[in-house]
This record gives structure tokens, C-alpha cells and sequence, in this order.
């Protein structure tokens, strides 16, 4: 550490006081990030141009792509179409790990497109519903639940909404920050299609084992809930038949997919020289099918003789932007001005050298931003982790790329406290979450996460 410049130093001194108001949350977080990245600029770090230059990168324009496809969905119910339709399964029925298998899954497809935010107060909304009828069923039948099977339904939203968020690139803007960190540092793109294939696995062993934890800690304590099926007929039979709008977004959405989706299927099926795939790399990233998908909504018919989407109901998350922004600055210039090698070179007595480096490097990553994740945003964590373990893989010869995943997906973990995650903070302040339920589920599924991270992690180890 004594060889940084007096740049670094400074810097070193920004990023401790941002990483303080990330963890307190004294200041909200976008504000947070946007002091640091001017503070930069006031103390002689570097020039405005290098500082700001992150808040025009092409995943700001993913983002908001991303938003206004999520808020069309939301605004024509889309997404209570398809969770009513999950519910109405006719296997599901009444049955209560089945009913809580649905609602996790449900989460989880919603929450791999939508923000997990979004998805779980939309989620609980529905779920506060389906206990209302379990009540009013209750009082006829004097087949009452246990009341810890509420409990254990609100947490499933909670957890399943953060789970489902792993699956895509844009489930979660920690995905997009880790993806970003990776490509500036080691120089690897890696795309929607080859992001799915790591994630979807981890969702999948991570959904089940949730579903699992929860029905055995949390019980119903009747092999059938009456109500459910009538309630949940009835909340469909009110959404009416397919709109316009509806429609419209759901072609907007597909389209929008598609662009994703098409250029890695056609990578692994030509190879990367083919010329269409050069051309779709060089023409069509991500940010720019996000941008062209939320157009179509302004172009295609909606209801009421209006767009699918009109520019004064265009909600775009603006906190989640400048937060992306401010953090990725701060990491970018921890890697120009030296401090993050610097760091990572200090820390690496931390890990043995020998055999057992490279897993031992993966683990300390990943249970590092679980860590970080459970006293701060996920966001703020990948932003603080990333980095350092990128520097912290070079610094020992290990396998950076893998070590940086293990930390982008952990760090949306944090499952145990209510300040860990805003979809934990929504379910808690229903009022029927005791702090020491969501501690027992959060910290099995956190030990459960780390270790299904790293031995993914260690398995994409032996083939990239």
C-alpha cells in the first residue's frame, strides 16, 4: 500500500466514507454515489470527463430499456395474469407445499425480467388475498391453518423474488453490475444467453430447496386449504379478457426477448467468426434490443386509443441509475489509479497458496458479498465486492472470472435481516413476519446459496 499515489490515497479515503453511507444509509444511496464520483472530481482523482464517463455506459441504456418494458407489464397486469394462471394449475389446487411451490415460482419468473422489488409487493399483494379467503373459508369450515404457514408464504415471495432475479442478466441490476466490472477488467463479454446458463441452474436447485426449508419450517398443519381455488377463479374471471395493451407489451416483451436470445443461440450454433454473428455483436447488444423493445410500446396500439405506454407513465427507477453509475465510476477508478490491485496483492496471505487456492478464492468471494449483502443494498455490495476480488484473483493467480461471478451472484443473497433486501423489507411490514422466522429461513437459504454458488462457480471453472 505504500507505493499508491497520492491520488489513490484520496481516493481510498472517498471510497471508505461512500462505503460507510452505503452500510448506515445516511444519505439515500444515489446520493451516496453521486457525492463520491463529484468528490472525486473536487479532490484531483481524476478529470470529470473519466469520473462521469460510466453514467453514459451502454447497460444505463439496458436499464432503462428494462424499466419501461417492466412498468408496461406491470401497468396492463400482465404479470397478475400469469400468476393467477400458475395458480389456477389444477395441480396445484388447495394443497399447501403445492401452494407454495407455485407462489415461488411465480416470484421467480416474474422477478427474472421485472424488478424483484416490483415483484414482490405486486406478490404480496396477491398472496395477502389468497390468506384472506383461507380465513374467510376457515370461519365456515373450522379448518383453520397454522398460523406459521402465512409466515412461511410471505417469506417464499420475499426469498423467491431475490432468487429469481439471478436467472438474466437484467433480473437485477447487480447482475449488470458484476457483468460490467468483468468485461472492463478481464475482457469478457459475456451474453444474455451465456449468462442463462449459469444462472438458471443456480435458480432451479435455489427455488426447490426453498420450497423445501420453508413447508418444514413453516407448516400448515392441514393437508388442505379451502378457499384458495374459488379466490383465485374469481381474481381471473375479474381480469377479463386480453386487451390491447396487453397485447401490445406482451409483443414489445417477446420481441425484446428474442433480440436477447438470437444472437447466442446463433454464436454456439456458427461459431464467433460467421459473419451475421459479428454483425448482431457489433449492431445489436443488449442495450440497444432494450431500447428498440420499449420503443415498440410507444409505436404499438394500446387501449383506449392511446400507445401501449404513454411517456407520462414511463416510471423509470432513476436511483437505480445513478447508483449503477456512481458505483461503477468508483470501482473503474480503484482500478486506474491502482487502489483495488493494491488492495487485492495486501489480502492475498489471506489465502493459501497450493491446490486449494482456486476454490478457496471462489468461497472467500462468494461468502464475502453474501456478508456485505446482509447489512447493505446488493447493489452497494457487488459495487464494494467485485472489484476487490477481481484484484484479489490476479493478485494470487487464480481464476478471476469465476471468483467475480461467485461474488455477483451472492451478493444478491442476504436473506436473514429485513434491511438485506427491499423485497425482505416488504414482506416484514405486513406485520405477520417474526424477525426470528426470517432470520431461522434467511440463514439456511444463505449458507444454502453459498455453497450451490460455489460449486456451480467451480464447476464453470473446469470449462471456461
Amino acid at each position: 500500500m505504500e507505493a499508491l499515489t497520492p491520488e489513490a490515497w484520496r481516493l481510498a479515503a472517498i471510497v471508505a466514507v461512500v462505503i460507510v453511507l452505503w452500510c448506515t444509509e445516511a444519505l439515500p444511496l444515489a446520493v451516496t454515489a453521486l457525492l463520491g464520483a463529484a468528490a472525486c472530481v473536487l479532490l484531483g482523482v481524476a478529470p470529470a470527463k473519466e469520473v462521469f464517463r460510466p453514467f453514459a455506459d451502454p447497460l444505463i441504456f439496458l436499464f432503462i430499456g428494462s424499466f419501461l418494458l417492466a412498468e408496461a407489464i406491470r401497468l396492463h397486469r400482465l404479470d397478475r395474469r400469469l400468476a393467477y394462471a400458475v395458480l389456477a394449475v389444477p395441480w396445484v389446487g388447495e394443497k399447501p407445499v403445492r401452494m407454495l411451490a407455485a407462489v415461488a415460482v411465480v416470484s421467480v419468473a416474474i422477478s427474472a425480467f421485472i424488478s424483484n422489488t416490483v415483484t414482490a409487493a405486486m406478490m404480496v399483494a396477491i398472496v395477502s388475498g389468497i390468506l384472506a379467503a383461507i380465513d374467510e373459508a376457515a370461519v365456515k369450515t373450522g379448518r383453520r391453518p397454522d398460523p406459521a404457514f402465512a409466515t412461511g408464504l410471505l417469506l417464499c415471495v420475499a426469498f423467491a423474488a431475490s432468487i429469481g432475479g439471478l436467472a438474466t442478466p437484467i433480473g437485477t441490476p447487480t447482475n449488470l453490475i458484476g457483468l460490467r466490472f468483468i468485461a472492463d477488467e478481464l475482457g469478457v463479454a459475456i451474453s444474455f444467453v451465456g449468462w442463462c446458463a449459469i444462472g438458471l441452474p443456480i435458480v432451479a436447485v435455489m427455488t426447490t430447496i426453498t420450497v423445501f426449508v420453508l413447508g418444514r419450517l413453516f407448516p400448515a398443519g392441514i393437508a388442505r386449504l379451502d378457499g384458495v381455488s374459488a379466490y383465485v377463479a374469481a381474481e381471473r374471471a375479474r381480469l377479463g379478457p386480453w386487451t390491447a395493451g396487453q397485447w401490445s407489451t406482451a409483443l414489445a416483451f417477446a420481441a425484446t426477448v428474442a433480440m436477447w436470445m438470437v444472437p447466442g443461440f446463433l454464436l454456439a450454433a456458427l461459431g464467433p467468426d460467421h459473419e451475421v454473428c459479428v454483425w448482431l455483436k457489433n449492431r445489436l447488444p443488449e442495450s440497444v434490443a432494450a431500447i428498440i423493445g420499449a420503443a415498440l410500446l410507444f409505436i404499438l396500439p394500446g387501449d383506449a386509443g392511446r400507445p401501449a405506454l404513454a411517456w407520462k407513465d414511463a416510471r423509470i427507477d432513476w436511483d437505480v441509475v445513478l447508483l449503477y453509475g456512481g458505483g461503477i465510476a468508483l470501482g473503474e477508478l480503484c482500478f486506474s489509479q491502482g487502489l483495488a490491485s493494491a488492495a487485492g496483492t495486501a489480502i492475498t496471505g489471506w489465502i493459501p497458496a497450493g491446490a486449494w487456492a482456486g476454490t478457496l478464492l471462489v468461497v472467500a468471494a462468494a461468502l464475502l458479498a453474501v456478508f456485505t449483502s446482509e447489512f447493505t443494498s446488493n447493489v452497494a455490495s457487488a459495487t464494494m465486492v467485485v472489484p476487490v476480488v477481481i484484484a484479489l484473483g490476479q493478485a494470487v493467480g487464480g481464476n478471476a472470472l469465476v471468483a467475480a461471478l461467485a461474488a455477483t451472484f451472492a451478493a444478491s443473497l442476504g436473506f436473514m435481516m429485513p434491511v438485506s433486501s427491499p423485497c425482505n423489507a416488504i414482506v416484514y411490514g405486513t406485520g405477520r413476519i417474526p424477525l426470528r422466522a426470517m432470520m431461522a429461513g434467511g440463514v439456511i437459504l444463505d449458507l444454502v446459496g453459498l455453497a450451490v454458488i460455489a460449486a456451480v462457480m467451480l464447476g464453470v471453472a473446469r470449462i471456461w
